[in-house]
C-alpha cells in the first residue's frame, strides 16, 4: 500500500545526553528536513520503552535522560510547531501493534537479522541471556514505523537490515489483511563522514562509557579541553614532518594499528569554506589545509585549535537556547506532553483499520453483529 503522504518518523534512545555524533548523524538532517517543508508529517519520538530493554534494572537511568534528550531536541533547533516530539512509552497503540506483529515474524528469522546480532555482541549479551524484548526489537521497530505510516526512515546503511524487517512484516501484514500499512524507505546521510563520527580518542565509537564523547550540552571549557586532547597523528611527532589522515603504527608490545586522525575526520563532518575565512585565512578551504598537513609543516595544535572554533561556533547556539529552555522545565514537559497527545491521534486511527482488517473491532462491525444474530435465529 503507498501512502498519499510523505511522513518521516525517526527518534533516539535515551540513555545519555546527545553528542555531536548524534549532531552530525541525524539531529542536524532532522532540523533541516523539518524547514524544508517537503514531508506533510514529521515525528522524532523518545525511545525510553525500547531503552529499557537492556536497562531494566536501572529505570531512573532512562527516566532522567528523557527530558536530557529533549532539551538537545529543541536547543538543537526542533519545533513542535513542525514536527511531533512524543516519548514511546506514552502511546500503548505501539505495544498492540507490536503483539500482532510477533504472529507475523520467526525466531529464526531474528536470529538472521546482521543489526540485531550485532547489537547483542556489542551489549555482551550470550545465549539465553538476551532479553525477549530486545532480541524482538525489529518487531517494535516496525510498530514504531508503521503506526505512524512513515514513508522514510533516516538512518545509517546499518539500520537498513531492520528497515527490510519492517517491509517484510508490512507485506506479509498486507497480504493477509489486505492493503492498510505503508512499507518505509531508508534515507541514508548524504555525507558518508556523518554516518558514525568516531570518539575523541579515535575509537570507532563515540560512546558516554567509553568517555570519549563531545556532547552538544558541552561548555565552552568542556569543548576545548575535549579538542585538545583527541587523537590525530602518532607519527607526526615534530610540526615539520609529514602529517597523515590515516595509516599505520605499532605500539610499545610490537602491535600494528590502523589509524584515523580524528581531527580531520570531524573537520570533514563539521567545517566549511566560511570557516576558513573567519578563523584559518591561510587556506580557503579544507583541501587546501590537508595538504599543508600532509607535506609537512602544520602542527597538530593549530589543527585543533582551528576545530575548536568550527565545533565553538555550532555549539553556542544550542548552549544559549538551551540555557533558555532549562530555565522553565514544566514548559518542556508539556511541549512533550502534546506531542504525545498528536502522535496517540495518529495512532488510534491506524489501528482502528488494523483491527478492522483483522476482523477484531467486534464492536464496530454492525454487519458481524447482525449476522450473529440471523445465524442464531435461525437455530
Amino acid at each position: 500500500m503507498e501512502s498519499k503522504k510523505k511522513i518521516i518518523l525517526t527518534g533516539d534512545r535515551p540513555t545519555g545526553k546527545l553528542h555531536i555524533g548524534h549532531y552530525v548523524g541525524s539531529l542536524r538532517r532532522r532540523v533541516e528536513l523539518q524547514n524544508e517543508g517537503d514531508y506533510d508529517k514529521m515525528y522524532v519520538f523518545i525511545a525510553d520503552a525500547q531503552a529499557l530493554t537492556d536497562n531494566i534494572d536501572n529505570p531512573e537511568k532512562v527516566r532522567q535522560n528523557v527530558i536530557e534528550v529533549a532539551l538537545d531536541y529543541l536547543s538543537a533547533g526542533l519545533d513542535p510547531e513542525k514536527c511531533t516530539i512524543f516519548i514511546q512509552s506514552q502511546i500503548p497503540e505501539l505495544c498492540e501493534l507490536s503483539f500482532y506483529f510477533m504472529d507475523l515474524v520467526s525466531v529464526s528469522r531474528l536470529q538472521r537479522n546482521p543489526t540485531v546480532k550485532t547489537e547483542i555482541q556489542m551489549r555482551g549479551f550470550g545465549g539465553e541471556s538476551i532479553p525477549v524484548g530486545f532480541f524482538t526489537y525489529p518487531i517494535s521497530q516496525a510498530a514504531d514505523i508503521t503506526l505512524f505510516k512513515a514513508t522514510t526512515v533516516p538512518a545509517g546503511e546499518d539500520q537498513e537490515p531492520m528497515l527490510e524487517q519492517s517491509r517484510e512484516i508490512v507485506r506479509r501484514f498486507n497480504h493477509i489483511y489486505g492493503p492498510t500499512l505503508v512499507e518505509p524507505q531508508i534515507m541514508l546521510p548524504t555525507n558518508q563522514v556523518c554516518c558514525r563520527l568516531p570518539g575523541t580518542d579515535g575509537k570507532a565509537k563515540m560512546s558516554k562509557s567509553l568517555g570519549n564523547c563531545i556532547y552538544l550540552s558541552d561548555t565552552a571549557k568542556e569543548l576545548k579541553k575535549k579538542v585538545n586532547s583527541m587523537f590525530t597523528d602518532p607519527l607526526h611527532l615534530n610540526i615539520e614532518d609529514p602529517g597523515h589522515l590515516s595509516g599505520t603504527y605499532t605500539d610499545e608490545q610490537g602491535v600494528e594499528h590502523e589509524y584515523q586522525n580524528t581531527v580531520f575526520i570531524y573537520l570533514d563532518a563539521f567545517c566549511e569554506d566560511s570557516d576558513f575565512e573567519q578563523f584559518l585565512p591561510e587556506y580557503k578551504n579544507l583541501d587546501e589545509m590537508k595538504a599543508h598537513y600532509m607535506r609537512g609543516g602544520l602542527g597538530d595544535g593549530t589543527c585543533k585549535k582551528f576545530l575548536y572554533n568550527v565545533l565553538n561556533s555550532r555549539l553556542e547556539p544550542i548552549r544559549q537556547r538551551r540555557a533558555e529552555l532549562e530555565k522553565d522545565i514544566p514548559a518542556v514537559y508539556d511541549i512533550l506532553r502534546r506531542g504525545c497527545e498528536r502522535a496517540r491521534e495518529a495512532a488510534i486511527e491506524t489501528m482502528d483499520e488494523v483491527r478492522r482488517a483483522m476482523k477484531i473491532n467486534y464492536f464496530d462491525d454492525a454487519d458481524l453483529i447482525k449476522e450473529q444474530a440471523l445465524r442464531f435465529k435461525k437455530k
